[in-house]
């Protein structure tokens, strides 16, 4: 039996994809808007293909072989408690996967923040009196009806909308990093939050209805070695993630990783 045949047997194997271009990590105008929010220096998305068939009852198995593929274990970014890029490198002893609901085809989903007034017509964001939440400045409807679960607009999201990975992008870029110099439009948060989407998430068209639908599965992950926690940070933080997104047609899988912190004001 060959190396390649051993690894079939034994599960999930995987490989780097790095020509693939993530276009939202790329876009000057993202890049602008990343710097601004602290998240650009902290942010990542690479692309591996792997070798069988893929199934969402998996996930455990997927994720696990994932991490402990050496193809990837040796070329996942993550970044050390010293703020410096560097790679997993080390054996993965346990996972966790939730699974994330991924539905939304439209940003119409976002509509309800104009007619429920958290955003006027002209795209600027309603401002409130200075709350927080977690160490999180709250000065505007938007970051409430994000995080405060006693705001006056929070039920206008259910609590399936708020499990969308369309909305956990939004959210996550609403938030941004520890730095974050919050925006005064819905404009740049809705832009981003879209090419983010496109960029990681694979659709199909049915060929007798033209309806579209979204083909991948998504999955929030973290990882644990001998030591703890490893990834995607040894400290977690709801603005600290890694989703993998699993298109099983092509047997790619995305994956986007940020990890909170002050960011750099640079490129």
């Amino acid at each position: 039996m060959s190396a390649g045949d051993r690894r079939c047997a034994a599960g999930f194997a995987f490989r780097p994809l790095p020509q693939k271009a993530f276009l939202c990590l790329e876009d000057k105008d993202i890049r602008d808007r990343l710097v601004k929010w602290s998240m650009q220096s902290r942010i990542t998305a690479q692309a591996f293909s792997f070798d069988q068939q893929f199934k969402p009852y998996q996930k455990d198995e997927f994720v696990t072989a994932f991490f402990n593929d050496p193809n990837v274990n040796s070329s996942l970014k993550l970044l050390s408690a010293s703020g410096q890029w560097t790679t997993l490198g080390s054996k993965v002893t346990k996972i966790e996967a939730t699974l994330v609901p991924c539905t939304e085809i439209s940003m119409s989903f976002f509509d309800r923040l104009y007619s429920e007034g958290i955003v006027r017509e002209t795209g600027d964001i309603v401002k409130c009196y200075d709350d927080y939440y977690d160490d999180i400045l709250i000065s505007d409807e938007l970051r409430k009806v994000l995080l405060l679960e006693d705001s006056d607009h929070y039920d206008i999201f259910s609590p399936l909308d708020r499990q969308e990975f369309l909305f956990c992008l939004f959210k996550h870029l609403c938030i941004g990093g520890a730095l974050c110099q919050f925006e005064d439009t819905v404009g740049p948060y809705l832009e981003t939050t879209k090419a983010f989407y496109k960029d990681l998430v694979s659709v199909q068209k049915n060929p007798e209805t033209k309806e579209i639908s979204i083909i991948s599965t998504v999955f929030r992950v973290s990882a644990y070695d001998i030591n703890g926690l490893c990834y995607p940070s040894s400290k977690s933080h709801n603005q600290t993630f890694a989703y993998l997104v699993v298109d099983s047609c092509k047997r790619h899988v995305n994956t986007l990783y940020h990890s909170f912190g002050g960011g750099l004001f640079t490129d």
